[in-house]
């Protein structure tokens, strides 16, 4: 008499969360290969578009000297990578002191490493000059292309906002950090094309090249973390 035939277990869903990142890390691998491969081969109406803004918010800095000053502080001390990293090491501390959460504090720290890698990596293999000025308002070192303030700014907001959201922060503490993240995001990209260190595809690079480092990040977090 043959035996019954057993039901296989059933395999576990994705969860929605992880669907979504894997969502988002294709649509944001993909604009981010798109606009890399036309800064590369140097598209024609991506380099007409770039040296008109580039043009006109350099007559705007020259104008405004207040303002260029203002945007300058706040580009080199308030959203300025290393203070970018230096919040990412607080957060590390708290998660490994406070909240005993040694892995997620790990996962944080080589996060910002691995993005910081990446970004000086491809800023040496796409190596694209950086505006020219007669009259400059700002000076910054290596190339051009990903802006390394509006990469790191952007994916570590985005990262400490989501483990505010992790950790149960109240709501008024959520909303303020977006409304804070959302503001040094855009911000600092707006002072490297103001003060004529980037051009505005470089800015946009760094946001989508942010987004994917952060979404990376997160997706690695739900499905290795023990």
């Amino acid at each position: 008499m043959p035996s019954p035939r057993t039901a296989s277990p059933p395999r576990p869903s994705t969860p929605p969360e992880s669907r979504g990142a894997v969502r988002a890390v294709r649509v944001l691998v993909l604009c981010s290969a798109l606009l890399t491969l036309a800064v590369v081969v140097e598209w024609g109406p991506l380099v007409r578009f770039d040296r008109t803004v580039a043009d006109t918010t350099h007559r705007w800095a020259l104008a405004e000297p207040g303002v260029t000053h203002l945007l300058r502080v706040l580009t080199d001390w308030v959203w300025d990578p290393w203070t970018m990293r230096l919040l990412s090491a607080v957060a590390v501390v708290w998660l490994w002191a406070r909240r005993r959460d040694r892995w997620t504090a790990g996962w944080l720290a080589a996060t910002c490493l691995l993005g910081a890698a990446a970004q000086q990596g491809l800023k040496a293999a796409v190596d694209r000059p950086r505006p020219v000025w007669a009259v400059p308002v700002d000076s910054a070192r290596y190339a051009a292309f990903p802006s390394g303030h509006a990469m790191t700014a952007t994916f570590v907001c985005l990262l400490l906002v989501w483990l505010l959201y992790r950790h149960g922060a109240s709501r008024g503490v959520r909303r303020t950090a977006v409304a804070l993240a959302a503001l040094s995001v855009a911000g600092v990209g707006f002072t490297r094309v103001w003060l004529g260190v980037h051009w505005t595809t470089d800015v946009v690079g760094g946001w989508l090249l942010g987004a994917l480092v952060a979404a990376l990040a997160v997706l690695a977090h739900r499905r290795w973390r023990p």
